[in-house]
């Protein structure tokens, strides 16, 4: 968790710069130094709202004479016209974090709306919607906690946190049997506890990586529905399954009804649309 806020921290302190340089010239300009004020985020579209608790914080970092009054809290159903919250203090704060906090709500909001939308499609089974690593670079985090924040769960953060052999893996090592072993020699030799992934592009290397064994999970990419249940049957419970590849909210069902613990979805990080909201003076 430290490691986390300070990360957080220096995102922050670097948007902020970013933005700013060397003046907000604008409020500068036009207000008085000790100006102090009212803002409200007013929501303009229907959705689940995510990102309160780090608008709070960007509040925390500009300025401690900043306050956030919340209305409602990440996660909520929101409708347009809904108030998620109200900040007051230094409006020369207010404006230079204004575009700040809005970038990231919407874009967190826009994740957690799309995210519920796929977690409800599969409501009632035990397949679980997971994230990937298609993620904006510097706001992968932001971006993995809006999947959460729509009831989503996330998959590795990155290539540090856990073993995913993909095809360019197996290709390049020499096959499936090669890139397992040569990875369980790895695991020994450094001491590392890390979860390994396969990924199986066919029913035969479903058949290789379960030959090898040594592993977490089997990932079934562009696996349809039907072969995807063949090769849950076959696996049988002994390694996790995921499917990933082909999957639309239109066949999301069947591939959950399928059997896979898990399912993938690229897209709930890198084809979202913002969702529509305003910091307005009141």
């Amino acid at each position: 968790m430290i490691g986390k806020d300070k990360a957080l921290l220096s995102f922050i302190k670097n948007s902020i710069q970013e933005d700013i340089g060397d003046g907000d010239h604008s409020s500068l300009a036009c207000i008085p130094d000790k100006t102090m004020g009212k803002m409200h985020l007013l929501i303009k579209q229907q959705g689940i709202i995510a990102g309160i608790d780090i608008a709070e914080k960007i509040y925390a970092y500009a300025d401690p004479q900043l306050v956030l009054k919340r209305k409602m809290n990440d996660g909520e159903n929101v409708k347009a016209g809904d108030i998620a919250f109200l900040a007051e203090g230094p409006v020369h704060s207010l404006l230079k974090t204004e575009r700040l906090v809005l970038n990231i709500m919407q874009r967190m909001s826009g994740i957690a709306t799309e995210t519920r939308k796929y977690t409800d499609k599969i409501a009632g089974t035990h397949t679980k919607i997971l994230d990937t690593r298609k993620t904006t670079p510097g706001f992968r985090m932001l971006e993995k906690l809006a999947v959460k924040t729509g009831g989503g769960e996330n998959h590795r953060m990155g290539l540090y946190d856990m073993i995913m052999l993909k095809d360019n893996h197996i290709d390049f090592s020499g096959g499936i049997e090669a890139a397992i072993r040569k990875t369980n020699e790895y695991l020994k030799k450094t001491g590392k506890k890390l979860k390994i992934e396969v990924e199986a592009r066919s029913m035969g290397e479903v058949r290789e990586i379960l030959d090898a064994g040594g592993i977490n999970r089997i990932l079934l990419d562009n696996f349809t529905p039907e072969e995807t249940k063949q090769a849950v049957k076959m696996i049988n419970g002994r390694y996790e399954t995921e499917s990933s590849g082909m999957i639309t909210l239109k066949n999301l069902a069947e591939y959950a009804q399928a059997g896979v613990d898990f399912i993938s979805i690229g897209a709930l990080t890198h084809q979202i649309k913002s969702l529509d909201m305003s910091l307005k003076a009141i």
